[in-house]
């Protein structure tokens, strides 16, 4: 019989996502001896070699890589025995890995953060922030329960609930205040400033234009941040969504606007995979999710901002 540990499935699993001994050994919390050690113990009770070691890194062999895609739907099943735990218990409790993507992240996680702590003060919350296809894959493969993105995903093996919408504002130099809100039209022929590829936020501000690339070339942004801060700096224009007006514009020197009906919008929602035995858990916190945007929603129309949003025709 083949004895290979739970563990060195696990180390072996972080190893391929890495391809680096020192990053997977980090993610791991062991030392690069340890799971050095571990993984050529796991090759010895396997038969056979699985990883190309150099000095850089490390590339999975052919028997690796058939080796791999078992070694996920192992763990994936024993994630899964804990979910199944879990989901008996008449209350929230335990680890919930949740993802978020950058847009939504740095203005809904603080709320939704405190109405779970309240609300199940016994969950044990782990946050991972980045892009919609590295989320969706990530919950596809059972690393992540849930994600909280933009919809529609549109994915087969996914349960989509959507929590709420939000109109996207447009951000100009504040010289620019008073001035007529430009058309979709003429947006196209403006100096429209965007996330860098990948950001789901990008290809909804090309959609509102009716574009399927930026009209110019111009420096694209890792962060919403960013892109403010280049709009108060006179390089351009942006699109941003209205969650994220109250912390990205104040100490910036812009100008907001609002589009005419029907203006450019997104709905953001909960993702998780349909067969998950926590679906009636995550379920509940989709309504926190929902209460934490009202607040916030809330929150925007109690306090005065010296940045109001002019509005004008899209057309």
């Amino acid at each position: 019989m083949i004895q290979v540990s739970l563990r060195q499935l696990r180390y072996f699993d972080a190893l391929a996502r890495h391809g680096h001994f020192g990053r997977a050994a980090e993610a791991c919390s062991i030392s690069q001896p340890a799971l050095s050690m571990q993984i050529k113990e796991m090759e010895a009770a396997l038969g056979g070699v699985l990883l190309e070691r150099s000095a850089r890194q490390v590339t999975l062999t052919k028997f690796g890589e058939e080796i791999v895609q078992r070694v996920r739907d192992i763990l994936r099943s024993v994630d899964e025995l804990g979910d199944f735990a879990r989901a008996s218990q008449d209350r929230l409790a335990g680890r919930l890995r949740i993802g978020m993507i950058p847009t939504i992240a740095p203005y809904l996680l603080p709320k939704v953060i405190e109405n779970l702590a309240r609300i199940h003060p016994e969950l044990d919350i782990h946050v991972r922030e980045t892009l919609t296809p590295k989320l969706i894959k990530e919950v596809v493969e059972g690393r992540l329960d849930t994600a909280i993105v933009a919809l529609p995903i549109s994915e087969p093996s996914l349960t989509e609930v959507a929590c709420f919408s939000e109109n996207f504002l447009l951000v100009r130099p504040g010289e620019d205040e008073g001035t007529p809100v430009p058309s979709h039209e003429t947006l196209r022929e403006m100096r429209l400033l965007l996330l860098e590829e990948g950001h789901c936020f990008r290809d909804q501000a090309l959609s509102f234009c009716n574009l399927q690339s930026p009209p110019r070339e111009v420096l694209d942004a890792s962060s919403l941040s960013t892109l403010v801060q280049m709009v108060g700096a006179g390089i351009g224009v942006t699109l941003i969504p209205e969650m994220a007006v109250a912390v990205e514009t104040r100490s910036a020197p812009v100008s907001l606007a609002r589009f005419s009906d029907p203006q450019p919008s997104r709905t953001i929602g909960m993702v998780w995979r349909r067969t998950s035995p926590l679906a009636a858990q995550l379920q509940q916190i989709s309504e926190v999710v929902c209460l934490a945007a009202d607040a916030l929603r809330e929150q925007r129309k109690a306090k005065p901002s010296s940045k109001r949003p002019a509005t004008g025709p899209t057309r």
